[in-house]
Protein backbone atom coordinates (compact mmCIF):
# COMPACT_ATOMS: atom_id res chain seq x y z
CA UNK A 1 0.00 0.00 0.00
CA UNK A 2 1.70 3.45 -1.04
CA UNK A 3 1.89 5.64 1.93
CA UNK A 4 -0.09 8.82 2.51
CA UNK A 5 1.39 11.78 0.36
CA UNK A 6 1.84 14.89 3.38
CA UNK A 7 -0.12 17.92 2.74
CA UNK A 8 2.84 20.29 1.56
CA UNK A 9 2.51 23.92 2.82
CA UNK A 10 4.32 27.62 2.08
CA UNK A 11 5.28 30.09 4.12
CA UNK A 12 6.59 33.35 3.24
CA UNK A 13 7.83 34.99 5.95
CA UNK A 14 8.78 31.57 7.49
CA UNK A 15 11.73 33.10 9.55
CA UNK A 16 10.14 35.99 11.02
CA UNK A 17 8.20 35.82 14.96
CA UNK A 18 4.98 34.32 13.53
CA UNK A 19 6.10 32.69 10.94
CA UNK A 20 8.72 30.92 12.64
CA UNK A 21 5.94 29.60 15.24
CA UNK A 22 3.31 29.00 11.51
CA UNK A 23 6.26 26.65 10.54
CA UNK A 24 6.64 25.05 13.80
CA UNK A 25 2.97 24.45 14.24
CA UNK A 26 2.02 23.06 10.73
CA UNK A 27 4.96 20.57 11.11
CA UNK A 28 3.13 19.04 14.63
CA UNK A 29 0.07 18.51 12.70
CA UNK A 30 1.80 16.63 9.93
CA UNK A 31 2.42 18.74 6.73
CA UNK A 32 5.65 19.05 4.92
CA UNK A 33 6.45 22.69 5.16
CA UNK A 34 8.88 24.98 2.99
CA UNK A 35 9.53 28.50 3.99
CA UNK A 36 11.42 31.30 2.24
CA UNK A 37 12.73 34.52 3.89
CA UNK A 38 14.88 37.27 2.84
CA UNK A 39 16.02 37.66 6.41
CA UNK A 40 15.84 41.21 6.65
CA UNK A 41 13.87 40.93 10.02
CA UNK A 42 13.67 37.18 10.48
CA UNK A 43 16.15 35.53 11.47
CA UNK A 44 17.92 31.76 11.28
CA UNK A 45 17.89 31.93 14.69
CA UNK A 46 13.95 31.58 14.94
CA UNK A 47 14.20 28.25 13.14
CA UNK A 48 17.36 27.02 14.00
CA UNK A 49 15.38 23.93 15.86
CA UNK A 50 13.34 23.12 12.88
CA UNK A 51 16.42 23.10 10.49
CA UNK A 52 17.09 19.60 11.04
CA UNK A 53 13.38 17.78 10.31
CA UNK A 54 13.29 16.32 7.19
CA UNK A 55 9.79 18.05 6.36
CA UNK A 56 10.90 21.11 6.84
CA UNK A 57 12.79 23.03 3.45
CA UNK A 58 13.93 26.97 4.20
CA UNK A 59 15.28 29.01 1.60
CA UNK A 60 16.86 32.05 1.95
CA UNK A 61 15.56 34.17 -1.00
CA UNK A 62 12.69 37.03 -1.81
CA UNK A 63 9.22 36.92 -2.55
CA UNK A 64 9.66 39.49 -5.18
CA UNK A 65 11.81 36.67 -6.71
CA UNK A 66 9.28 34.87 -9.55
CA UNK A 67 11.20 31.95 -10.48
CA UNK A 68 12.19 30.88 -7.08
CA UNK A 69 8.20 31.90 -5.39
CA UNK A 70 7.11 30.16 -8.84
CA UNK A 71 8.67 26.84 -8.01
CA UNK A 72 7.61 26.67 -4.11
CA UNK A 73 4.27 27.82 -4.85
CA UNK A 74 4.18 24.57 -7.45
CA UNK A 75 5.30 22.31 -4.46
CA UNK A 76 2.59 23.53 -2.40
CA UNK A 77 -0.42 21.90 -1.74
CA UNK A 78 -1.41 25.36 0.22
CA UNK A 79 0.13 29.25 0.97
CA UNK A 80 0.86 31.22 3.61
CA UNK A 81 1.40 34.82 2.90
CA UNK A 82 3.34 36.76 5.73
CA UNK A 83 6.07 38.37 4.42
CA UNK A 84 5.89 41.97 4.71
CA UNK A 85 7.34 45.39 5.71
CA UNK A 86 6.79 45.80 9.79
CA UNK A 87 6.91 48.03 12.22
CA UNK A 88 5.65 51.54 12.73
CA UNK A 89 9.80 52.20 12.41
CA UNK A 90 10.69 50.01 9.43
CA UNK A 91 7.46 52.15 7.70
CA UNK A 92 8.48 55.35 8.67
CA UNK A 93 12.29 54.73 7.92
CA UNK A 94 11.61 52.75 4.50
CA UNK A 95 7.81 53.89 3.01
CA UNK A 96 9.43 52.81 -0.17
CA UNK A 97 10.57 49.28 0.85
CA UNK A 98 7.11 49.27 2.72
CA UNK A 99 5.00 50.14 -0.33
CA UNK A 100 6.78 47.73 -2.81
CA UNK A 101 7.00 44.71 -0.64
CA UNK A 102 3.69 44.58 0.49
CA UNK A 103 1.69 45.67 -3.09
CA UNK A 104 4.20 44.41 -5.37
CA UNK A 105 5.18 40.93 -3.00
CA UNK A 106 1.40 40.31 -2.63
CA UNK A 107 0.42 40.65 -6.11
CA UNK A 108 3.19 38.06 -7.08
CA UNK A 109 1.62 35.26 -4.79
CA UNK A 110 -1.26 35.99 -5.74
CA UNK A 111 -0.79 35.16 -9.75
CA UNK A 112 1.17 32.19 -8.67
CA UNK A 113 -1.32 30.73 -6.10
CA UNK A 114 -3.82 31.42 -9.43
CA UNK A 115 -1.49 30.12 -11.91
CA UNK A 116 -1.90 26.99 -10.03
CA UNK A 117 -4.78 27.42 -8.11
CA UNK A 118 -3.83 26.67 -4.78
CA UNK A 119 -5.67 28.53 -1.74
CA UNK A 120 -3.59 31.14 -0.15
CA UNK A 121 -3.79 32.95 3.33
CA UNK A 122 -3.50 36.57 3.32
CA UNK A 123 -1.99 37.92 6.41
CA UNK A 124 -3.93 41.84 6.79
CA UNK A 125 -3.19 43.97 10.15
CA UNK A 126 -5.59 45.56 12.56
CA UNK A 127 -4.25 49.21 10.89
CA UNK A 128 -6.47 49.02 7.84
CA UNK A 129 -9.05 50.16 10.40
CA UNK A 130 -7.03 53.41 10.03
CA UNK A 131 -8.47 56.35 12.86
CA UNK A 132 -12.11 54.79 13.03
CA UNK A 133 -12.88 54.96 16.84
CA UNK A 134 -15.94 52.46 16.80
CA UNK A 135 -14.39 49.65 18.85
CA UNK A 136 -14.50 46.30 18.62
CA UNK A 137 -13.55 46.61 15.45
CA UNK A 138 -16.42 44.35 12.99
CA UNK A 139 -14.47 43.12 9.45
CA UNK A 140 -17.06 45.42 7.93
CA UNK A 141 -16.48 48.75 9.82
CA UNK A 142 -15.00 51.43 7.39
CA UNK A 143 -11.64 52.32 7.49
CA UNK A 144 -10.72 55.87 8.51
CA UNK A 145 -6.99 56.94 7.08
CA UNK A 146 -5.11 60.40 7.92
CA UNK A 147 -3.52 62.33 5.20
CA UNK A 148 -1.06 60.98 2.46
CA UNK A 149 1.37 63.30 3.84
CA UNK A 150 1.98 60.89 6.97
CA UNK A 151 4.27 58.21 6.02
CA UNK A 152 2.85 56.20 8.74
CA UNK A 153 -0.37 55.52 6.97
CA UNK A 154 1.27 54.00 4.17
CA UNK A 155 1.78 50.88 5.64
CA UNK A 156 -2.39 50.28 6.30
CA UNK A 157 -2.99 51.55 2.66
CA UNK A 158 -0.66 49.21 1.57
CA UNK A 159 -2.41 46.24 3.35
CA UNK A 160 -5.80 47.56 2.38
CA UNK A 161 -4.70 47.44 -1.27
CA UNK A 162 -3.37 43.92 -0.27
CA UNK A 163 -7.07 42.51 0.64
CA UNK A 164 -8.73 44.55 -2.46
CA UNK A 165 -6.41 42.65 -4.63
CA UNK A 166 -7.01 39.56 -3.06
CA UNK A 167 -10.89 39.51 -2.82
CA UNK A 168 -11.18 40.76 -6.52
CA UNK A 169 -9.10 37.27 -7.43
CA UNK A 170 -11.87 35.53 -5.41
CA UNK A 171 -14.89 36.95 -7.36
CA UNK A 172 -13.16 37.26 -10.47
CA UNK A 173 -11.02 34.51 -10.96
CA UNK A 174 -12.45 32.22 -8.16
CA UNK A 175 -8.67 31.70 -6.18
CA UNK A 176 -9.53 30.15 -2.77
CA UNK A 177 -8.50 33.12 -0.51
CA UNK A 178 -8.56 33.73 3.22
CA UNK A 179 -7.88 37.10 4.90
CA UNK A 180 -7.02 37.58 8.46
CA UNK A 181 -6.24 40.83 9.99
CA UNK A 182 -4.05 40.17 13.09
CA UNK A 183 -4.02 42.44 15.78
CA UNK A 184 -1.18 43.15 18.13
CA UNK A 185 0.55 39.32 18.65
CA UNK A 186 3.31 38.68 20.79
CA UNK A 187 5.19 36.11 22.07
CA UNK A 188 8.96 34.71 22.27
CA UNK A 189 11.42 35.68 19.30
CA UNK A 190 9.26 39.22 18.79
CA UNK A 191 11.97 41.69 18.38
CA UNK A 192 11.45 45.48 19.35
CA UNK A 193 13.72 46.27 16.49
CA UNK A 194 11.22 47.96 14.68
CA UNK A 195 8.86 49.16 17.41
CA UNK A 196 6.63 46.58 18.79
CA UNK A 197 6.24 47.72 22.19
CA UNK A 198 6.22 44.30 24.10
CA UNK A 199 9.81 43.31 23.11
CA UNK A 200 10.59 46.72 23.30
CA UNK A 201 9.39 47.11 27.09
CA UNK A 202 10.82 43.57 28.83
CA UNK A 203 14.42 44.32 26.96
CA UNK A 204 13.85 47.83 28.96
CA UNK A 205 13.05 46.42 32.14
CA UNK A 206 15.77 43.57 32.24
CA UNK A 207 18.86 45.94 31.42
CA UNK A 208 17.19 48.16 34.51
CA UNK A 209 16.94 51.24 31.39
CA UNK A 210 13.84 53.53 31.74
CA UNK A 211 10.75 52.20 29.68
CA UNK A 212 9.86 54.48 27.13
CA UNK A 213 6.52 54.86 26.69
CA UNK A 214 5.13 56.52 23.79
CA UNK A 215 2.58 59.70 24.45
CA UNK A 216 0.12 59.74 27.37
CA UNK A 217 0.21 56.29 27.92
CA UNK A 218 -3.57 55.93 28.22
CA UNK A 219 -4.09 54.40 24.48
CA UNK A 220 -5.38 50.62 25.16
CA UNK A 221 -4.37 47.66 23.16
CA UNK A 222 -5.23 44.13 23.22
CA UNK A 223 -2.39 41.09 23.01
CA UNK A 224 -2.74 37.64 21.80
CA UNK A 225 -0.47 35.15 21.96
CA UNK A 226 1.38 33.43 18.65
CA UNK A 227 0.68 30.39 19.28
CA UNK A 228 -3.22 31.06 20.00
CA UNK A 229 -2.93 32.70 16.31
CA UNK A 230 -0.43 29.99 14.28
CA UNK A 231 -3.51 27.57 14.72
CA UNK A 232 -6.43 29.91 13.48
CA UNK A 233 -4.62 30.63 10.38
CA UNK A 234 -4.42 26.72 10.04
CA UNK A 235 -8.09 26.33 10.56
CA UNK A 236 -8.82 28.84 9.02
CA UNK A 237 -7.19 28.44 5.26
CA UNK A 238 -8.21 24.90 6.02
CA UNK A 239 -11.98 25.79 6.42
CA UNK A 240 -13.55 26.20 2.57
CA UNK A 241 -16.48 28.14 4.36
CA UNK A 242 -13.47 30.91 5.03
CA UNK A 243 -12.86 31.24 1.33
CA UNK A 244 -13.32 34.85 -0.25
CA UNK A 245 -13.74 36.30 3.27
CA UNK A 246 -11.88 38.56 5.62
CA UNK A 247 -11.55 37.69 9.66
CA UNK A 248 -10.39 39.19 13.01
CA UNK A 249 -7.60 37.58 14.95
CA UNK A 250 -7.10 38.89 17.99
CA UNK A 251 -7.51 39.17 21.68
CA UNK A 252 -10.87 41.14 23.03
CA UNK A 253 -9.37 42.12 26.41
CA UNK A 254 -7.50 46.01 26.49
CA UNK A 255 -5.05 46.97 28.57
CA UNK A 256 -3.40 50.42 28.18
CA UNK A 257 0.17 50.50 27.18
CA UNK A 258 1.10 52.59 30.67
CA UNK A 259 -0.54 49.71 32.49
CA UNK A 260 1.25 47.21 30.20
CA UNK A 261 4.29 48.94 30.85
CA UNK A 262 3.85 48.64 34.69
CA UNK A 263 2.68 45.08 34.35
CA UNK A 264 6.04 44.41 32.54
CA UNK A 265 8.12 46.13 35.06
CA UNK A 266 6.33 43.98 38.01
CA UNK A 267 6.69 40.41 36.28
CA UNK A 268 10.80 41.42 35.25
CA UNK A 269 11.56 42.28 38.69
CA UNK A 270 12.26 45.49 37.61
CA UNK A 271 14.06 48.75 39.20
CA UNK A 272 13.34 50.38 35.96
CA UNK A 273 11.48 54.41 35.68
CA UNK A 274 8.62 54.43 33.44
CA UNK A 275 8.50 57.95 31.66
CA UNK A 276 6.33 59.16 28.60
CA UNK A 277 8.08 60.36 25.12
CA UNK A 278 6.28 62.37 22.89
CA UNK A 279 5.20 60.95 19.93
CA UNK A 280 6.85 63.81 17.94
CA UNK A 281 10.34 62.83 19.90
CA UNK A 282 10.27 58.95 19.45
CA UNK A 283 8.96 59.17 15.82
CA UNK A 284 7.86 61.63 13.49
CA UNK A 285 6.75 65.26 13.49
CA UNK A 286 2.70 64.89 13.62
CA UNK A 287 2.80 61.07 14.11
CA UNK A 288 -0.74 59.92 14.59
CA UNK A 289 -1.80 56.62 16.54
CA UNK A 290 -4.89 54.59 17.41
CA UNK A 291 -6.34 55.37 20.59
CA UNK A 292 -8.14 51.90 20.69
CA UNK A 293 -7.48 48.76 18.94
CA UNK A 294 -9.92 46.05 19.98
CA UNK A 295 -11.18 43.12 17.33
CA UNK A 296 -14.19 41.62 17.37
CA UNK A 297 -13.28 37.95 16.84
CA UNK A 298 -17.06 36.85 16.42
CA UNK A 299 -16.46 35.61 13.16
CA UNK A 300 -13.68 33.75 14.02
CA UNK A 301 -15.32 31.95 16.73
CA UNK A 302 -18.29 31.11 15.05
CA UNK A 303 -16.26 29.38 12.02
CA UNK A 304 -13.23 27.69 13.88
CA UNK A 305 -14.14 28.48 17.32
CA UNK A 306 -11.32 30.24 17.44
CA UNK A 307 -10.78 31.26 21.19
CA UNK A 308 -7.53 32.53 22.86
CA UNK A 309 -6.25 30.49 25.69
CA UNK A 310 -3.02 31.92 26.95
CA UNK A 311 -3.27 34.69 29.50
CA UNK A 312 -0.97 38.00 28.64
CA UNK A 313 0.55 37.71 32.05
CA UNK A 314 1.57 34.25 31.14
CA UNK A 315 2.74 35.12 27.70
CA UNK A 316 4.79 38.02 29.36
CA UNK A 317 6.66 35.40 31.86
CA UNK A 318 7.29 33.58 28.50
CA UNK A 319 9.08 36.24 26.72
CA UNK A 320 10.61 37.57 29.81
CA UNK A 321 12.31 34.40 30.16
CA UNK A 322 12.95 34.29 26.44
CA UNK A 323 15.12 37.65 26.57
CA UNK A 324 16.99 36.63 29.53
CA UNK A 325 18.27 33.70 27.56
Amino acid sequence: MTPKKKKAALVTGGAGFIGSFLCEELLKRGYRVYAVDNLSTGSLANIRHLRDNANFVFEVGNIMDKRLMDRLVSLSDMVFHLAAAVGVRLIIEKPVDTIETNILGTEIILKLTNKYDKPVLITSTSEVYGKNEKVPFKETDDSVYGPTAKSRWSYACSKAVDEFLALAYYHEKKLPVVIVRLFNTIGPRQTGQYGMVVPTFVKQALLRHDITVFGDGKQTRSFTDVRDVTGALIDLLSNTKAYGDVFNIGNNNEISIGRLAELIKKLAESESRIVSVPYDKAFEKGFEDMRKRVPDTTKAKALIGFQPKIRLEDSLRDIITYHKK
